[in-house]
């Protein structure tokens, strides 16, 4: 972690990698936005399951949190995401904002995150919000997590390496401070892709698996490309015991990492 930064910025980096300065573990929540209500109802529940497991952060929408325990979030950061669109809209891939860093700062964010589909009809506009969200990101000291994806109608192979690494510089170049691509399917490749990044580089969890250790296998192959970590959901909550699940795949990411980042919080 840059000691460079601001004195803010520095704090929320620092709960953003919770548990180690190098490696970071996240579990996005929002998926009720575009697909409906898959994660179920006891959202404090889950996350506390997951803050006492070792997940560094969650990502939940602005609405979210009013249904959730604040106390959870002692073990756990918060990244309040910004883009929305649902899997009816005429065009799925397009992305829009419906918050502003500000407002989710007032809510007590950690940090925010953005979604940006490169290729997509709508690209002009996903690039640009990104850009303006990173110029807000910089201006209150805010950790920018730029979800990258090749998605649209010229994109034949959104695992293609070249435009993986595409999207990630351009997280990068526009100010990003972490991004999250898909796994490009080959750990070299993967690999090519991360040292190519001038960014913490952290992978999508990917098509959901039928096994813990369909999973463990995924993520170490992940780690061993020199990834920082991952953003993984449904292999997580959808398990049969999201909290041992996360737990080892937290024991993964950040094995080697200080002890006291896998002691349950007490809340």
């Amino acid at each position: 972690m840059s000691t460079n930064r601001s004195f803010g910025a520095q704090m929320r980096f620092r709960r953003l990698f919770h548990h180690s300065d190098e490696r970071l573990f996240v579990v996005p929540l929002d998926h009720s936005v575009s697909d409906g209500p898959i994660v179920g109802n006891d959202l404090t529940w889950l996350i506390g399951e997951l803050a006492a497991n070792g997940v560094d952060g969650v990502v939940l929408h602005k609405g979210s949190l009013r249904h959730v325990d604040a106390r959870v979030f002692t073990g756990t950061s918060l990244i309040v995401h910004l883009s929305a669109s649902t899997m009816h809209a005429p065009d799925p891939d397009a992305k829009y904002l419906v918050s502003t860093v500000e407002d989710v700062l007032r809510l007590g964010a950690d940090a925010v995150s953005v979604h940006v589909n490169i290729g997509s009809a709508d690209e002009r506009r996903q690039v640009a919000d990104l850009g303006l969200v990173a110029d807000a990101c910089d201006r209150w000291n805010v950790p920018l997590l730029a979800m990258m994806y090749p998605r649209g109608p010229r994109v034949t192979n959104p695992r293609d390496p070249a435009l993986v690494a595409h999207a990630a510089s351009l997280a990068a170049d526009l100010g990003a401070d972490i991004a999250k691509v898909p796994y490009v399917g080959s750990r070299a490749e993967m690999a090519d892709v991360v040292r190519g990044c001038p960014i913490p580089l952290i992978v999508a969890g990917g098509p959901q698996l039928d096994s813990t250790d369909a999973v463990v296998s995924y993520v170490d192959t992940l780690l061993s490309a020199g990834v920082t970590g991952l953003a993984m959901g449904r292999n997580i909550f959808q398990a049969p015991d999201p909290g041992k699940r996360a737990r080892r795949i937290a024991e993964l990411v950040h094995a080697g990492a200080d002890e006291r980042a896998l002691v349950p919080s007490r809340v």
